[in-house]
């Protein structure tokens, strides 16, 4: 077996979409590539997805070699547990190695709580660090899947980038980009069939750069968006008490928290920041910004919860609000 590092974090990217929108396609154009081959694939799913067609080895257990030499898992109970087993069976060389993992949902998941149990769990608050999510979104059902179903609009709303397929059958039309604007205004846009490097979609860092959402937006099933920038000093000790206090007080509203902040104890090293539900991640520190922007910002992805909510939290350090987004109700 492969030999590396005992404590390594491991990059995780979260794959959604809706049923049918091609998730297992692009992650089955990423993975053919022989560079990705040390990649861990967990699929959890509630039983519509069927991966006997992957299956090619048996290396041990609920775990299988995937044609192009990845793992694969399929998790039906309890995800932290079936993570956990991974990196301990990983440390241990019973399995191989892998560099990076890929969780893919299930199409009627709502991805909040996959993220939630990334926060949450010690071991893999330590030994996991989420680099992205990514949602597919289906150019020929999408408006109407976005109008009928509150998975399909977390799905996209919390996504860092998100990929809209078929537009072979139909074309990326207004009303998709007007409810993907509006739902998520600072994501990445991708088509997926014009993304010649689909594994810089699925894999790209979250941590160059925190978009902000623009100023201007609709909403539905009571989803919001907004981006706050704290604007006096920021000492460790009273943002996590008040995101905490967040989090714990609204925290199945609180579906994603993501930012850049540069703590008083390190003002050269900024912070990335995520939360999600009532789960707050460890930060990791970067050697500097990542771009010319060096305002302490956060996003939030909420769901009903209004804006002067957020900013009575952080009162401490003269938040101001970039847009004023308010939920609406479908």
């Amino acid at each position: 077996m492969d030999s590396a590092p005992a404590l390594d974090s491991v990059p995780v990217t979260l794959l959604t979409g809706f049923l049918g929108s091609g998730k297992t396609t692009l992650l089955r154009r990423v993975l053919s590539a022989a560079e990705f081959s040390d990649t861990a694939v967990v699929i959890n799913e509630i039983g519509e997805i069927s991966i006997d067609h992957y299956l090619v080895d048996f290396v041990d257990g609920d775990v299988v070699e995937l044609p192009s030499g990845c793992l694969c898992c399929t998790v039906r109970e309890d995800l932290a547990q079936t993570l956990r087993g991974l990196i301990n069976r990983r440390d241990a060389g019973e399995i191989r190695w892998f560099r990076r993992m890929v969780i893919e949902t299930s199409g009627l998941a709502d991805p909040a709580p996959v993220l939630f149990t990334l926060g949450t769990d010690p071991m893999l608050d330590q030994r996991l660090r989420l680099d992205r999510v990514v949602t597919m979104v289906d150019a020929v059902t999408g408006v109407a899947t976005l109008d009928r179903f509150a998975e399909a609009v977390r799905q996209a709303a919390v996504a860092d980038a998100i990929v809209v397929s078929k537009t072979d059958l139909a074309p990326f039309g207004r009303d998709l980009a007007a409810r993907l604007d509006a739902l998520n205004p600072g994501a990445e846009r991708h088509l997926a069939a014009e993304t010649a490097g689909p594994a810089e979609v699925l894999f790209a860092g979250l941590h160059r750069a925190t978009p902000l959402p623009s100023p201007t937006a609709a909403h539905s099933h009571g989803i919001a968006a907004f981006a706050i920038v704290l604007n006096s000093t920021v000492q460790r000790l009273d943002f996590a008490r008040a995101l905490g206090g967040l989090a714990q007080d609204r925290g199945y509203d609180l579906l994603r928290v993501k930012g850049l902040i540069a703590f008083a104890d390190r003002p050269d090293r900024p912070a990335v920041i995520q939360a999600a539900q009532h789960a707050m991640f460890t930060p990791e520190w970067l050697d500097g910004w990542p771009d010319a922007d060096r305002r302490n910002r956060l996003v939030f992805i909420v769901h009903d919860i209004m804006p002067e909510e957020i900013l009575d939290r952080f009162a401490f350090v003269s938040p101001s609000l970039l847009g004023s987004m308010v939920p609406e109700h479908a």
